[in-house]
């Protein structure tokens, strides 16, 4: 791992409306960069997960799991919206833009529910995904690899 997780990781639950939808970018911006070696630093060593149809337990399968993905996911850039929260919960709803080996386009939907410990690594992930094949022309997330511009629409604003 190319970074160690620090001793807390802000926002901290219990979240209000503006730290549950800062914690909801800062997830955003992480899995925007690609790295796997970083998005995991935002998980407990114990982290639980059910993505699809597959189950992680763990950090290092979590790792393993973001490397398959963005292997064969080119070209990926996400959007998430805060759809709800409470106390240690959040959740979200998403999309996100890639194409295949082929270079089909997809948009993949979903929401996703979190749950954090004391010191805001989040613990347990369920999301929940779906794919539609889109034509290039139809693509609506424009921007640089990486991060997504402060002035780029969210999903409520693209009428997602």
């Amino acid at each position: 791992m190319s970074a160690t997780a620090p001793a807390q990781r802000p926002p901290l639950p219990p979240f209000t409306d503006h730290s549950a939808a800062e914690k909801v970018r800062l997830a955003e911006d992480g899995w925007n960069s690609r790295d796997p070696d970083r998005v995991v630093l935002a998980y407990t060593p114990g982290t639980r997960w059910r993505n699809r149809a597959e189950f992680v337990d763990g950090r290092e399968q979590a790792r393993a799991l973001l490397q398959r993905k963005w292997a064969r996911e080119h070209d990926y850039r996400l959007i998430k919206e805060l759809w709800a929260h409470s106390g240690d919960h959040i959740a979200v709803r998403f999309a996100y833009e890639w194409h295949d080996d082929s270079g089909q386009w997809y948009r993949s939907y979903g929401n996703e529910n979190w749950q954090f410990d004391a010191d805001g690594l989040m613990h347990t992930r369920f999301a929940c995904i779906n794919d539609l094949p889109i034509r290039e022309d139809q693509r609506l997330f424009h921007w640089p690899p990486g991060r997504r511009p402060d002035d780029h629409p969210g999903l409520s604003a693209l009428g997602l």
